[in-house]
């Protein structure tokens, strides 16, 4: 063989070699998936959280807050419950962020009430947050507008 014959047939089988190695797909064997135990037993649902004001709509000055937490169609009578308002600042009125929490009390049946103020008329950004033992057991966010 000459040399230019044998580097040509060297060549050839090297790329034989490339072409088989990159031909091949390597998968990875299925990884199987667990779910936690009890996690697809548990059948409670997320509880369910409906506020209301007093008077209706809201107005400006004194309020009073009513939420029932239900959990399953039962009511939950062991949690913490407040509404927090929140209305961005309006730097065009040189007005600035503006904030008030109303802690509700419990009232029987899953409901709970209490007072708030709201200091202005217009909208706000309510979240409602029911805890139960520190942890956090429901929220609800919603807007109303004050008059």
């Amino acid at each position: 063989m000459t040399k230019m014959t044998c580097g040509l047939a060297v060549a050839v089988v090297s790329l034989g070699f490339a072409v088989s190695a990159c031909g091949k797909s390597e998968q990875a064997p299925p990884t199987a998936t667990t779910t936690p135990a009890g996690a697809a037993s548990s059948s409670a649902s997320a509880p369910e959280i409906t506020f209301k004001s007093d008077p209706d709509p809201v107005k400006t000055g004194e309020n009073t807050f009513e939420v029932m937490v239900m959990q399953d169609g039962k009511p939950v009578n062991d949690a913490s419950v407040s509404a927090e308002f929140y209305m961005p600042p309006m730097p065009q009125m040189k007005m600035p962020e503006m904030r008030t929490k109303a802690d509700l009390a419990p009232a029987g049946d899953g409901v709970y009430r209490g007072k708030g103020q709201v200091m202005m008329a217009g909208k706000w950004d309510v979240t409602v947050m029911a805890m139960r033992g520190g942890q956090e057991l429901a929220t609800k966010k919603l807007t109303v507008t004050a008059q």
